[in-house]
């Protein structure tokens, strides 16, 4: 979460010069995410001995590639041009969807889990 707070502090202060607002947004929408799925990286650690340690190791996998991909794409996105990866763009807006697919599947598996623990009390 503290990488989450200085990448929304970077993008609202030292970047916000050098990005379109469109950019800008994409940014936003980065750090966004990045808080929401860290926030969820601490929910899964307060539920450490109510959840089965293998089911909860994938979902705090997936969540993690989840940042990885579809925030770290983002970021990656809205300063391509500012960094020099002007051509990088078809292929991180390939990568930011698997990103997504991680957040879904991780919420998913954790949901599943939680049923299957409520099941056999």
């Amino acid at each position: 979460m503290a990488v989450a707070v200085g990448l929304g502090a970077f993008g609202a202060h030292g970047l916000k010069p050098h990005l379109s607002p469109d950019q800008q947004a994409v940014w936003a929408t980065a750090v966004q995410y990045h808080f929401i799925h860290a926030i969820g990286l601490l929910v899964l650690e307060a539920c450490t001995g109510r959840l089965p340690t293998t089911p909860s190791t994938w979902i705090a996998r997936l969540l993690m590639a989840g940042i990885v991909l579809f925030s770290g794409s983002l970021y990656l996105l809205s300063t391509r041009e500012l960094i020099g990866l002007d051509g990088i763009g078809p292929y991180l807006g390939q990568v930011t969807p698997l990103g997504g697919l991680c957040f879904m599947a991780a919420w998913l598996m954790l949901f599943i889990t939680a049923l299957r623990q409520h099941d056999r009390r």
